[in-house]
């Protein structure tokens, strides 16, 4: 592990504003101050991040690294806690969707597993604290990068050239940077897309999320925070999941919109009353993939750039801010004893500490797809049996939605504790 070179303050370039991204810069300057020069690069920094109206389930772990971080409080007025969640198991014909298996929605006292947030709101709230942290926030792209001894030469679409002790690739599951640096990249296709939209309803879901597993693959209803309306009344809504088989997703979206909205009551249900559209649907093709490294000479993936795995369990941005917390404590860890975080064992040791979480994670979900997207009777069988059981096992239950909230690993890093770096 080198020492830092010369005098001059080191910096981290981060490639990608997304909310993983984000996180990592905010928790480097927070750690460190003026003893890191952090700059972040995204053409989307132009936009106004609130029109991304995609919504996102927030683990407890991850709400501790916020509030850590010192943002919660600024997302909590607007984040929805998960109350509790319901899963069945059913054909979409069958007139009745038997109820498998019921989680109470806390860990650890009063604290829910998980909140769900809009990644407008909480990507203007990192992009604010950011700022006034002193990250350098540059609305352009990173074009490439070439090593130069102890330090990498970031090049930006403007043509400036940013030396860096390390280079963080945060672009995306299809991360130019890590196509240039000759990561290999291994996945495969599910078949399926999923529709996300946001869906306005008459009746209070009080903070119920539920998961239809369908032959075609899961719907999951996920409620969302009410808006009070002009006229005084509130405004009940829920994001959902859609899983759908993907050559069936362009007659769906291209139907008209009286069409689309009873197929979705035939898989939401009336339980909630008359629904609408508040968003109009979007479709996104689902695959799992996973870097065979982490890291490069001076580079080190973070989020998409390293793994997409199926939305089944809403782990995929949890996982990416388990990246961030990760990384973080270890470039401020090596930096207070004034050592190079671009360093190559500094990087391997980020490579271990996420390996075995994303690996098992990805398979997790990669099962669970497979098992539930299908009609067969003697698999449906099994699994319901499993399900039942699961739901009679008290200490069972705990467990699962504690590894759902990422309580389970010993070894956490400080942030996910809820600790400062």
């Amino acid at each position: 592990m080198g020492a830092a070179t010369g005098s001059a303050t080191p910096r981290i370039v981060i490639a990608g504003g997304g909310l993983a991204g984000l996180s990592l810069a905010l928790a480097l300057k927070r750690a460190l101050a003026d003893g890191i020069d952090v700059t972040m690069c995204d053409p989307a920094l132009k936009r106004d991040p609130h029109g991304d109206k995609r919504s996102y389930a927030i683990a407890a772990a991850a709400r501790r690294m916020l509030t850590a971080l010192g943002v919660w409080d600024r997302v909590a007025e607007r984040a929805q806690p998960i109350l509790d969640m319901v899963i069945t198991d059913s054909r979409l014909q069958d007139p009745v969707r038997p109820t498998f298996l019921t989680f109470a929605g806390e860990v650890d006292g009063n604290e829910p597993f998980a909140h769900m947030v809009t990644a407008g709101d909480l990507t203007a709230v990192l992009l604010e604290a950011c700022r006034t942290a002193g990250v350098d926030l540059r609305p352009e792209g990173v074009k490439g990068f070439s090593i130069q001894g102890s330090r990498t030469d970031v090049t930006l679409t403007d043509g400036a050239v940013l030396p860096a002790a390390l280079l963080v690739a945060a672009d995306g599951g299809r991360s130019r940077l890590r196509e240039q640096a000759g990561i290999g990249w291994i996945s495969w296709p599910y078949r399926q897309s999923g529709i996300v939209a946001t869906i306005a309803h008459e009746r209070d879901h009080e903070g119920r999320a539920v998961e239809h597993f369908l032959p075609s693959g899961p719907f999951a209803i996920l409620p969302l925070k009410a808006v009070l309306q002009a006229d005084g009344t509130l405004q009940h809504r829920c994001s959902i999941v859609w899983t759908e088989r993907a050559e069936n997703v362009p007659t769906l979206l291209e139907s008209h919109p009286e069409d689309l909205l009873v197929e979705l009551e035939r898989r939401f249900g009336l339980q909630l009353g008359k629904l609408a559209f508040e968003t109009k649907p979007q479709a996104f093709p689902l695959s799992f993939g996973v870097a065979r490294s982490f890291v490069a000479e001076r580079l080190a993936l973070l989020g998409d750039a390293a793994h997409v795995i199926h939305p089944i369990a809403g782990q995929g941005l949890n996982l990416g801010l388990h990246d961030a917390a990760a990384l973080a404590e270890i470039i401020t860890d090596v930096m207070r004893l004034g050592l190079d975080p671009g360093a190559a064992d500094v990087l391997d040791g980020y490579e271990r500490a996420r390996r075995t979480d994303i690996t098992a994670m990805g398979v997790v979900t990669d099962g669970l797809n497979r098992l539930f997207s299908n009609d067969v009777l003697p698999v449906r069988l099994i699994r319901d049996l499993g399900l039942g059981l699961v739901d009679r096992m008290p200490g069972l239950k705990r467990f699962f939605i504690r590894e759902a909230a990422g309580l389970t690993r010993q070894e956490a890093p400080r942030l996910l504790r809820g600790e400062t770096l």
